[in-house]
């Protein structure tokens, strides 16, 4: 039996046992925006004890992308650096509560993943316990390039990537494929996107959905990718990488060879990159290994709001998104003009944030233990 929900931006329908999100805002290629994370925060609260729902799957309407990420262009346009912040607050803290929600979900949670999928869209779906990728994946963190940092537990998946390959995904933001997907452990499976409806039927055909029923039929429609080169660049990237010294891996990057085209990609990305986002990459990446997802979510949280607001977002929207002239004017120029201290300042508690707790931003916290509106 299917029971359809709603007909919105964010779509719900019951297949069975299996609850299944649909993100159907295919213009702005699914990039989801306040109201949506909020539908979403609202769906993951009463299908995490709905003695109808087994197991969620979350996928995309659009053949073109699972999600571009977060509606940042909506924030960044804002001319007032405290309205961005307001947003930013508003949107980060209810979208960072949903990560939570699927991180800890106790049920399966599935993420069919298809065509684009970037930044926001990466942290609706690498949280849960079975993601699914086409054969047309392009998966990105390129927070970097926008004046970001790669956010929405970001720290906390990149993290779990074998060697140096979070690292070096987080600081150039490269897009990725399925096979390297795999091999990253970003991905479980690799289902053709044709395979997508048979599967999700399949799943809704099944008498009771727990990990493990889910773990095989997931298994039945599952092949192995053709490609990938991640493997293969496993040790170079570990090799200009692995270094905990920012500085110590940007000149090892400059100083490699040439006639490499991901080196040189890599090198591209890094000049082409907002110093301060560098910083606070580098930060996040080395000093969150081995963190509690909440903590990781929480420290988003800060730091997300304060760079909003700050002059190299909106830079970075203008010029990637708005005007696309692709020529950011970044303050400061250099990583030698940001200092330790500046990324200090990114990390302190907000305002109404209890300093002595030193771990979760109580804003969403509270939602996520008491589950209050």
């Amino acid at each position: 039996m299917t029971v359809e929900l709603s007909a919105r931006e964010v779509e719900t329908a019951i297949h069975g046992r299996l609850g299944v999100i649909t993100l159907n805002r295919p213009k702005a290629l699914n990039a989801i925006n306040l109201a949506m994370v909020e539908q979403l925060d609202a769906i993951l609260a009463d299908w995490k004890d709905n003695p109808a729902v087994d197991a969620v799957l979350i996928r995309s309407a659009s053949a073109r992308a699972f999600c571009a990420g977060g509606d940042v262009r909506s924030i960044g346009i804002l001319p007032d650096p405290a309205e961005r912040m307001a947003l930013g607050h508003a949107f980060f803290g209810t979208e960072y509560r949903v990560n939570h929600r699927i991180n800890t979900f106790p049920k399966p949670f599935i993420a069919l993943i298809n065509g684009i999928a970037m930044g926001g869209g990466l942290g609706l779906s690498i949280h849960g316990s079975h993601r699914v990728v086409s054969e047309d994946l392009r998966m990105a963190m390129p927070e970097t390039v926008l004046g970001l940092f790669p956010d929405v537990g970001g720290t906390w998946f990149l993290n779990r990537c074998p060697g140096a390959i979070g690292r070096y995904l987080a600081l150039t933001g490269v897009s990725i494929g399925a096979a390297d997907a795999l091999m990253a452990r970003l991905a479980t499976h690799h289902v053709p996107y044709a395979a997508f409806d048979g599967l999700v039927a399949a799943l809704g055909a099944a008498d009771r959905l727990d990990a493990a029923v889910v773990g095989e039929i997931i298994d039945a429609h599952a092949v192995v990718p053709n490609g990938g080169t991640l493997a293969e660049r496993k040790e170079d990237i570990a090799r200009l990488f692995g270094d905990d010294d920012l500085d110590v891996v940007v000149a090892a990057v400059d100083a490699a060879a040439s006639n490499s085209d991901w080196i040189a990609e890599a090198r591209s990305a890094l000049r082409r990159a907002s110093p301060t986002s560098l910083r606070a990459t580098w930060r996040r990446v080395v000093e969150g290994r081995g963190q509690s997802v909440e903590h990781v979510l929480a420290d988003d949280h800060r730091m997300a709001v304060r760079i909003v607001g700050g002059h190299d977002f909106a830079e970075g929207v203008r010029a990637i998104l708005v005007d696309k002239d692709m020529s950011p004017h970044w303050k400061p120029r250099t990583l030698s003009e940001v200092s330790a201290t500046d990324i200090d300042t990114l990390l302190l508690p907000l305002d109404g944030e209890d300093a002595a707790s030193g771990e979760i931003n109580l804003d969403w916290q509270f939602c996520v233990e008491g589950d209050a509106r």
